[in-house]
């Protein structure tokens, strides 16, 4: 039986070399595995023991590779789809196959320049979040996905308060990446606009570039410790804010290119991917197994059933998170695709698109 392959997290793009651990596979039948694993993602047909033979470049009969064939099926790192039909990759066997055999090279000029334009810090946070699974789905022809920084990650710049109503306040937040919320909030009596204006200045004096849970916990323990001629303020600033620093609930998981894989050949099942597009739209689980991936340092990948979502079985799952540099994590990025995935193209294709994306968003910060 195969032993199971030491994995390590792919966290650059230079060439990786992955030590197995008391693998049976001789250098013979990785080198038969890798180019039929090759031409399997190349022409997505059952690989023959003569097409290997003309294939790989090694001076053996097919009646030898045909019985190097039967081991690896017999380990399941390969399977045969029908009766006289050629073999084709397991979940297993992709997963050998990325971890010790895949030479990952960094991206070419063309492509980084294309990836730089559409995600230029000049876009701002939200257009640039935007931009990044459709610019994903369309270099890989995947699905392209990326978890929404939560604006609690961000520092407050300035706050303002607008009387709407009695006991109806509208706080506009605006955040170090020049983003703006507004928030209306239910107050406990109604406040006067001078009210407003003097606990807004209070706020934007004290509390300026910290991030809003900071700002919320500080503010609470000012307004318990408090023995002075503050304790209106504070009270007044902690009632308009309680529920304007709360985390609101939005988007969290930007999807794009779900109908690239109508076509794809291994998930034409009907109920298959009926599945798959009812776990796009519920996200839930995609954001789950996102926010899994947020604390690796560099790519993550799941093959088949490995990532823990039932509808993705059949696919495999390429992630990288993102962030400032500064090692705060903003969110995660990722591409959905059939097991059968040119990784070579996709890994590198993922992590610059994360390198990237996390450089501009330090731009759009620094700048502001």
């Amino acid at each position: 039986m195969l032993a199971i392959a030491v994995f390590v997290p792919i966290s650059s793009i230079e060439p990786i070399t992955i030590v197995l651990v008391n693998t049976p596979l001789d250098a013979r039948a990785r080198h038969l595995l890798q180019v039929l694993i090759a031409q399997y993602i190349r022409d997505g047909l059952p690989v023959g023991s003569r097409t290997l033979s003309r294939s790989a470049g090694l001076d053996i009969s097919p009646a030898t590779i045909r019985n190097v064939m039967a081991d690896l099926e017999d380990i399941g790192l390969v399977a045969t789809p029908h009766t006289s039909a050629g073999r084709v990759p397991t979940a297993q066997g992709y997963r050998l196959f990325v971890d010790s055999l895949l030479q990952v090279e960094p991206l070419g000029d063309e492509q980084m320049s294309r990836i730089g334009r559409q995600l230029s810090p000049q876009l701002g946070t939200q257009r640039l979040i935007g931009n990044v699974s459709e610019l994903l789905s369309a270099m890989t022809q995947f699905v392209g996905l990326v978890t929404v920084p939560r604006r609690d990650q961000f520092a407050l710049r300035h706050i303002d308060f607008v009387a709407l109503a009695p006991e109806r306040v509208l706080v506009i937040l605006v955040f170090a990446d020049n983003e703006v919320q507004n928030r209306i909030v239910h107050t406990r009596r109604a406040y006067s606009p001078s009210e407003l204006e003097q606990t807004a200045n209070y706020l934007n004096a004290q509390f300026a570039g910290l991030p809003l849970p900071t700002i919320r916990k500080r503010l609470l323990q000012e307004l318990r410790d408090a023995q002075s001629e503050m304790d209106r303020l504070l009270a007044v600033a902690a009632d308009v804010t309680e529920n304007a620093f709360s985390t609101v609930e939005e988007d969290d998981v930007l999807v794009a290119g779900q109908t690239q894989l109508i076509g794809v050949q291994d998930l034409s099942d009907l109920d298959r991917l009926r599945e798959l597009f009812d776990a796009f739209t519920r996200k839930k689980e995609l954001l789950q197994l996102l926010e899994g991936c947020s604390q690796a340092s560099g790519v993550r990948l799941f093959i088949g059933e490995e990532s823990g979502v039932a509808p993705l079985g059949q696919c495999s799952v390429v992630t990288a998170p993102y962030g400032t540099g500064d090692g705060r994590v903003l969110g995660v990025l990722g591409v959905i695709g059939p097991t059968r995935m040119a990784y070579e193209r996709v890994i590198p294709m993922v992590q610059a698109t994360a390198q990237v994306l996390g450089a501009a968003l330090k731009r759009v910060d620094q700048t502001q």
